[in-house]
């Protein structure tokens, strides 16, 4: 059984790795196996500690410092690496928040760049690599505002939503050629995205009071989700946003 959960001997991108949520799931990636390429806006060049920890554990790591905002560098990164790509992993992202009728369209704009439109362009640079190998597993970072409209952050619900439907779109043409498209939707989790809202106490009581497991979610908690849609446990699983939520949307 073990084995269907082993990535030795193939080489994971990992976007947004150099911390938080992407931090663990490229060490979970790399403790199942899978030697990882990294890539953020702030990688460091020796790949700071997510390239520390990846080679404590025996596996192969390489960084790269990409601007998702700027198509012309994801496009460059893209073609660098896709050749060699086996599992992919969509989890670079950015956040504002502002009332909608307050929103900068400049704020707009960037979260859509960062957490779509950039997703969309590596995807289809990398996809295309995998359908002409026969193989290869995609995976994007959703969110709970993948099926809820969230507060003051309308151009994140909006992205989130957009990764709900590309997941989707993308399952569907690629199965039959080998490639699963699938997405983990994290629910609240303790890293810098939302510090704004623990550190209201009404919106953190309220927010907690919700959630069945009664309390916040660690970033690995993620890593079993993404080893699983990685490896080859996950051959018949394609178009699935999969909650990681604390059983916040049964509530």
């Amino acid at each position: 059984m073990t084995a269907m959960f082993d990535l030795t001997g193939t080489t994971a991108v990992v976007t947004g790795a150099r911390r938080g949520i992407g931090f663990a799931m490229a060490e979970a990636l790399a403790v199942a196996g899978a030697d990882i390429i990294a890539a953020s806006a702030g990688q460091e060049e020796d790949g700071g500690e997510i390239g520390r920890r990846v080679r404590e554990l025996g596996r192969g790591f390489e960084g790269h410092r990409v601007d998702f905002r700027d198509r012309e560098a994801v496009t460059a990164f893209g073609a660098a690496v896709a050749g060699r790509t086996d599992i992919l992993v969509n989890n670079a992202g950015t956040i504002r928040r502002a009332p909608a009728a307050e929103h900068p369209v400049e704020w707009w704009d960037e979260v859509l760049d960062v957490n779509l439109n950039s997703q969309f362009v590596l995807t289809q640079q990398i996809g295309t690599s995998m359908i002409e190998r026969g193989r290869g597993k995609v995976i994007f970072t959703a969110s709970l505002l993948s099926f809820q409209g969230g507060i003051n952050v309308p151009g994140y619900a909006a992205a989130k939503s957009g990764i709900s439907g590309l997941t989707k779109a993308l399952a569907n043409e690629w199965a039959p050629l080998g490639v699963t498209v699938n997405a983990i939707a994290p629910g609240y989790i303790s890293t810098d995205n939302t510090e704004a809202l623990r550190g209201d106490p009404d919106r953190s009581q309220a927010i907690l009071a919700r959630i069945p497991a009664a309390r916040w979610g660690r970033a690995s908690d993620l890593g079993g989700a993404t080893v699983f849609l990685a490896s080859a446990a996950s051959d018949y699983v394609t178009g699935v946003i999969l909650p990681v939520d604390g059983g916040w949307l049964g509530r």
